[in-house]
């Protein structure tokens, strides 16, 4: 994020500028790096996101898109109170076209963080949001080049010139790379839904099938970016988790509950339907831990998808390290995959408990929601050094890693997904 600041560095710098006017220039540039960077972030590169997780990356996209705006709008301030003549005329049909370009940036920018922190109270429809962000950034980031290149007041030297042309450059086909290339590599590899299950009242699990190739491998607990009765050029994708054995590639599942207008349209699927897949991605994984003497699971609702697919490939290996599962639900009907859990139990060694806000009265499991006094309980010290994974509403993740916490549980033990910002 450094490297435009060479030029400010590299051979003559102009004189008389004022410590102001530099640092002020010198924020410009790292603002504009910072949001360079945004687009390798976004480009789910798998060798990049893979010691991290891709969302956490995701937060670190959000929060850096912050402090580059920030930063870029400190560099107009500075000019603004230090040297407001050097601004020029705001009326664009008398302000050089660059000053225009540069301050018309600077306004998208700000747009696409407000629509990305307020999407929900605005009640922008999240595709809607994605061009949006899409269209905001990669405009703005466009007429932000055109204004540095016009300004032309540190990078005028021939050197200095070609290595900013080259680092733009870059950027440029990375660009390309994410909303022309991409799409259509995804394209030429189709899927077919085979199968479309009802689960609860509110969740369906579709089945795909490679269409012409050999399909993806995954780790189980990965997820991967579905779209779905659209083109993948028109940046329609959601992120869902892979619900199947990583054992059987040849078909994936994917669990979705009705949560949104997308979501909503799941059993609309036909059988047949066309789909297109990027991924897999993802941290959250039993591989990464091959040698665990056992693994604790915490789950809510919909969040059990990636449990299951750890499970599921755990008995497809004839795994026998001792295992748990608390899984939370509202209602005995709205536990997804009830009866493939119970027969889950009989191929391996799994503690299955269930815990249900609203029970019926004949319940004789759990009940309420996950609390402390249910997870020390049904903890032990036999489980205090076995993997925990948790995924579910983030009151409740929240909730469950403080406890943990309390119970000496290592931090490097416990892993949770962070899927709140789509």
């Amino acid at each position: 994020m450094i490297a435009p600041l060479l030029t400010l560095i590299l051979g003559e710098v102009p004189r008389g500028s004022g410590f102001w006017w530099d640092f002020s220039m010198a924020l410009g540039f790292s603002g504009m790096a910072m949001f360079g960077v945004q687009f390798i972030l976004t480009a789910r590169f798998k060798r990049a996101s893979a010691p991290f997780g891709i969302d956490i990356i995701y937060y670190f996209h959000r929060y850096l898109g912050i402090i580059a705006v920030a930063i870029i709008l400190l560099h107009f301030l500075i000019i603004r109170f230090s040297n407001a003549e050097a601004l020029g005329e705001i009326n664009p049909l008398q302000a050089p076209g660059y000053m225009t370009a540069g301050r018309i940036s600077l306004i998208l920018f700000t747009l696409l963080i407000i629509s990305s922190l307020w999407r929900k109270p605005l009640h922008i429809h999240y595709d809607e949001w994605r061009m949006l962000h899409i269209g905001l950034a990669t405009t703005g980031f466009l007429l932000a080049l055109i204004h540095i290149e016009g300004g032309g007041y540190y990078i005028n030297a021939p050197a200095k010139h070609w290595l900013w042309a080259a680092y733009t450059l870059f950027w440029l086909l990375l660009i390309i790379y994410l909303r022309l290339i991409k799409p259509w590599k995804m394209h030429n590899r189709p899927y077919r839904i085979t199968g479309v299950k009802q689960e609860t009242d509110t969740s369906w699990t579709l089945a795909l099938a490679p269409d012409g190739h050999n399909g993806i491998s995954f780790k189980p607990g990965q997820f991967a970016w579905l779209t779905l009765h659209d083109s993948p050029w028109h940046i329609k994708e959601h992120p869902f988790s892979i619900s199947s054995s990583a054992m059987h590639p040849e078909q994936l599942e994917f669990t979705i509950k009705e949560l949104g207008d997308f979501t909503r349209q799941i059993k609309q699927t036909k059988v047949g339907d066309i789909a297109y897949l990027d991924g897999p991605y993802g941290a959250f994984s039993i591989d990464h831990y091959p040698d665990a003497p056992g693994f604790v699971f915490i789950a809510g609702g919909v969040g059990a998808a990636p449990v299951l697919s750890m499970l599921r490939t755990l008995a497809d290996r004839h795994d026998r390290r001792p295992l748990l599962f608390i899984y939370a639900n509202n209602q005995l009907q709205d536990i997804i995959y009830r009866e493939a859990l119970e027969s889950l139990t009989q191929r391996l060694n799994l503690q299955l408990v269930h815990v249900l806000q609203n029970p019926p009265a004949d319940w004789q499991g759990a009940s309420g929601f996950i609390s402390t006094s249910l997870l020390r309980e049904v903890l032990s010290d036999k489980t205090s050094g076995f993997e925990y994974f948790i995924c579910g509403p983030k009151p409740m993740s929240d909730m469950v890693q403080q406890e943990l916490h309390k119970q000496k549980i290592a931090m490097k033990k416990i892993h949770f997904e962070l899927f709140e910002m789509v």
